[in-house]
């Protein structure tokens, strides 16, 4: 389904963090192809293979505050002021050093250091330079990609210790950035976004048990969160919102 965008006005600047992971891309080649919007900044730390019309690339590494701070200097002399700002971003595993845990056994000081960092921490230090880039008048929008398990009251099932605890430090992240937000920026929203399970390399391992119609191309969830984010108002800043549009209890 088409995404408007209308809410958002027209000369769209957009950002995307993690722009060359499944989700991402699909969240830049979506913005890139829209007619509300007038450039896409794509954030990663490895270059766009093949680039869009209206994009630009530019390196950015979560772990790395310097980079993302140059990141942010450099749009703040090009873009204007930022409509969107998307971080499509997650450590969920990561080879032989990181794996969701079934069991407390499976605890790992280094495996929680490393789902913090890019999981909350980054965002948070994204959020840092990023916000202040934003549009002070009319909508606008920071939008991190969070994840359902991360929420502690839809928590029945246990395990996933380091990827739930750093996805509900980063629900905790937005919430409180969108309070100072909404001091200084009325009409902009600070969310935290469910893509649902995407077919995308992060999932990979755990798809087995997905129903087909549950399992999102990386096109389907960006667009869907793209409409999501639409349809959001000022007063909804600070919440957790499910690619159906469906608010999640932190």
């Amino acid at each position: 389904m088409p995404v408007d965008l209308a809410s958002f006005g027209d000369d769209i600047q957009a950002v995307v963090v993690g722009a060359t992971g499944g989700l991402g891309r699909a969240f830049v080649e979506l913005l890139a192809a829209h007619p509300r919007v007038a450039a896409v900044h794509a954030c990663a730390r490895s270059p766009l293979r093949a680039r869009p019309d209206k994009v630009t690339g530019h390196f950015l590494d979560l772990e790395d505050e310097s980079s993302i701070a140059k990141a942010a200097a450099t749009l703040a002399g090009t873009a204007g002021e930022l409509r969107l700002v998307i971080l499509a971003t997650g450590l969920l595993h990561d080879g032989e050093n990181v794996r969701p845990e079934k069991t407390w056994r499976s605890l790992s000081a280094p495996a929680m250091a490393a789902a913090f960092r890019v999981n909350s921490i980054g965002p948070a230090l994204v959020a840092k330079h990023f916000l202040p880039l934003l549009s002070g008048t009319g909508k606008a929008a920071f939008a991190a990609v969070s994840a359902r398990v991360g929420s502690i009251e839809d928590n029945e099932l246990g395990g996933w210790h380091a990827y739930r605890a750093s996805k509900a430090a980063l629900n905790m992240v937005v919430k409180t950035l969108s309070i100072e937000l909404a001091r200084r920026k009325p009409e902009a929203l600070c969310v935290a976004l469910h893509p649902g399970t995407v077919d995308t390399p992060l999932s990979k391992p755990f798809q087995a048990g997905v129903p087909a119609e549950r399992l999102f191309a990386p096109e389907q969830s960006a667009g869907r969160l793209l409409a999501v984010l639409d349809s959001l108002v000022p007063e909804q800043t600070g919440q957790f919102f499910a690619w159906d549009g469906q608010r999640i209890a932190f």
